[in-house]
C-alpha cells in the first residue's frame, strides 16, 4: 500500500509528459488534463482516509532505507495539502478551457500545469530537505514558463523579476542545506529533528534556522520579502494567477510549518519570536495594500499576503490550538483564493476592465456571479459559519493561549479591513451604477461559472462541515506538536 504514496507526484508528472506529444490537439489535451485531474483527486482522497485510519505512511524509493535514501512521508498534513491541491487544480483546468486561449493551449500549457502540480505535491510529501529543494525547482521551472506564457510586455517584465528573485532564493536554499548538512551530517527531516535536539540551542543552528526562514519567507511572501508577489500574480491570465495564488506561496508556508515544528524547535525564544513579529507586520502591510488599491486584481493579491501573516502566526504561537487553526486556515485559503481569482477573472471579462472605477451594476446581468463573490468575500474574512471561520477562531484561541494578545488584536483588525477591501468590490463593482449594457459587455462568462460554483461550495462545506474535517486537521497538528510519531514512522527502530 505504501507504493500509492508516489502517485500524487507520478500521476501529474506522467500526464504532463504524455501531453507533450500532442500539443496542437487542444481538445485531446483538455480531456487528458481533466481525466488525470479526476484520477488524482481519487488517489489523494483514498490516501487521506487510509492515513487517518492507519497512521503515517512512508515510501523508501529504490529500497534505500532512511536516512540514506529518498523517502516520501505521507502524514495527515502532507496528504491534506496534496488532496486540497488536486481539488483546486480540477476547476482551474476547467476554467482554462474557456479563458486561457487556444494559442496558449497549443504551447504546452497543460503540461506546465501538470509539472507544477507534481512539484507542489512532491514538496509536500518529501521527507528530506534536499529533495524539498529539488521539488521547489521543479515547480519553479514550470511557474517560470507559466508566468510568461503568452509573452505580453508586462508578463515578460514581471517574469524577469520573478525568475531573478527565485534564483537568488534557490542559491540561499543551497547554502542553507550545505550548512545544515555540515553541522548535523544529515538532511533527512526525521533524523535532523533528532540531531538538532541532541545539539540543543546552539547559535549555529539558530543562524541556520533564520537562513531557512529567509529562504521560505521569500518563497512564501513573508514581510519584508513579499515585494515580488503583487506584480507576478497580477499579470498572468486568470487561471494561472489562480493556481499561483492558491498553491505557490503555500509551499513556502508549508516548509516553515515543517522545519519550525520538527527541526528548529530548540531556540524558540529567538526563531519563533522573529516569526511572530514578521507575521504581524505581514498582516499590516497586506491590509494596507488591499485597502489602498482600486484595481480588483491587486486588492486580491494583497489579500494573499495578509493570509500569509495569519497562517504563520499560528506556527509562531507553537501550541496545538494554534496549529489546528493555522492548518485549517491554510487549507481553506487554498480553496478561497482560487475561487476569488476565478470570480475576479469573470468579473473583468464582463466589465472589460480591472479598475473599480470602470465597473458597476454587474448584478443586473450576472446575479449568480455576484452572490458567489459575496459568499466568498464573507468566507475570506472569516464570517461564521463559512470556511474561513473555524481556522481563524482556533488561531485566536491558540494566540491567546500563547499570550500573544497584541498580535491577536492585530489579526482581528486586519480581518475587518480584509472584509472592507472585498465588500468595496461588491458594493462598487457588482451593485454600483451600471457602466455597460448587456450587449456592451466584453465577453460571456457562462462557461466560467461551473468551476466557480464548485470552489465556493467547497469553501462553504469547509465551514458547515468543520466537524467532518476536524479529525484530519487535528491529526496533522499533533504530528507537528509531537514529531515523535513522524520520526518513528521514518526511522523505525532508529527512533
Amino acid at each position: 500500500m505504501s507504493n500509492w504514496l508516489i502517485l500524487p507526484v507520478l500521476i501529474p508528472l506522467i500526464a504532463g509528459i504524455v501531453a507533450l506529444f500532442f500539443p496542437k490537439r487542444v481538445t485531446a489535451q483538455r480531456i487528458w488534463a481533466f481525466i488525470t485531474s479526476l484520477i488524482l483527486i481519487g488517489v489523494n482522497v483514498f490516501l487521506l482516509t487510509y492515513i487517518l485510519a492507519n497512521g503515517i505512511m512512508t515510501l523508501e524509493l529504490g529500497g534505500w532505507e532512511a536516512p540514506f535514501g529518498i523517502v516520501l512521508v505521507g502524514d495527515s498534513l502532507a496528504v491534506l495539502l496534496t488532496t486540497t491541491t488536486s481539488l483546486v487544480t480540477l476547476p482551474i483546468i476547467y476554467f482554462s478551457f474557456s479563458t486561457i486561449g487556444v494559442g496558449r493551449e497549443k504551447y504546452y500549457y497543460y503540461s506546465f500545469i501538470q509539472f507544477l502540480i507534481a512539484g507542489v505535491s512532491g514538496a509536500f510529501l518529501t521527507g528530506d530537505i534536499f529533495n524539498l529543494f529539488v521539488c521547489f525547482e521543479v515547480l519553479l521551472l514550470a511557474s517560470y514558463a507559466l508566468i510568461g506564457h503568452g509573452s505580453t510586455k508586462t508578463q515578460l517584465k514581471e517574469s524577469f523579476n520573478y525568475v531573478i528573485v527565485n534564483v537568488v532564493s534557490s542559491a540561499f536554499f543551497v547554502i542553507g542545506v550545505a550548512y545544515l548538512y555540515a553541522v548535523t551530517g544529515t538532511l533527512n527531516m526525521a533524523q535532523l529533528s533528532q540531531r538538532v535536539s541532541e545539539t540543543g540551542a546552539e547559535p549555529i543552528i539558530t543562524v541556520i534556522a533564520i537562513l531557512f526562514l529567509i529562504v521560505f519567507g521569500l518563497k512564501g511572501a513573508l514581510f519584508p520579502l513579499y515585494f515580488w508577489l503583487p506584480g507576478s500574480y497580477s499579470v498572468p491570465p486568470t487561471a494561472i494567477g489562480a493556481i499561483f495564488a492558491a498553491l505557490l506561496t503555500k509551499v513556502g508556508i508549508y516548509s516553515i510549518f515543517r522545519t519550525y515544528s520538527i527541526i528548529f524547535n530548540e531556540d524558540t525564544a529567538v526563531t519563533h519570536t522573529i516569526l511572530l513579529v514578521l507575521s504581524a507586520v505581514t498582516m499590516i502591510i497586506g491590509v494596507i495594500g488591499a485597502i489602498a488599491y482600486r484595481d480588483v486584481k491587486l486588492i486580491l493579491v494583497y489579500n494573499v499576503i495578509v493570509a500569509v501573516g495569519f497562517i504563520l502566526f499560528g506556527v509562531a504561537s507553537l501550541n496545538s490550538d494554534a496549529f489546528v487553526g493555522a492548518i485549517y486556515y491554510l487549507l481553506h485559503d487554498i480553496v478561497i483564493k482560487a475561487a476569488l481569482f476565478l470570480i475576479i477573472g469573470a468579473l473583468i471579462t464582463a466589465a472589460g476592465t480591472s479598475k473599480l472605477s470602470g465597473m458597476g451594476g454587474i448584478i443586473k446581468h450576472h446575479p449568480l456571479l455576484t452572490w458567489m463573490f459575496f459568499i466568498s468575500a464573507l468566507a475570506l474574512a472569516g464570517v461564521p459559519p463559512l470556511g474561513g471561520f473555524p481556522g481563524k477562531l482556533m488561531l485566536v484561541v491558540g494566540g491567546a493561549e500563547a499570550g500573544h494578545y497584541i498580535v491577536v488584536a492585530v489579526m482581528m483588525i486586519a480581518s475587518l479591513l480584509v472584509l472592507f477591501s472585498v465588500i468595496r468590490i461588491f458594493l462598487q463593482g457588482f451593485l454600483g451604477e451600471p457602466k455597460l449594457t448587456h450587449a456592451e459587455q466584453h465577453g460571456s462568462i457562462k462557461a466560467q461559472m461551473p468551476p466557480i460554483v464548485f470552489l465556493v461550495a467547497l469553501s462553504v462545506f469547509m465551514g458547515i462541515g468543520a466537524e467532518v474535517m476536524y479529525p484530519f486537521v487535528e491529526s496533522a497538528a499533533q504530528t507537528l506538536i509531537n514529531p515523535q510519531a513522524y520520526i518513528e514512522a521514518v526511522l523505525g527502530g532508529e527512533a
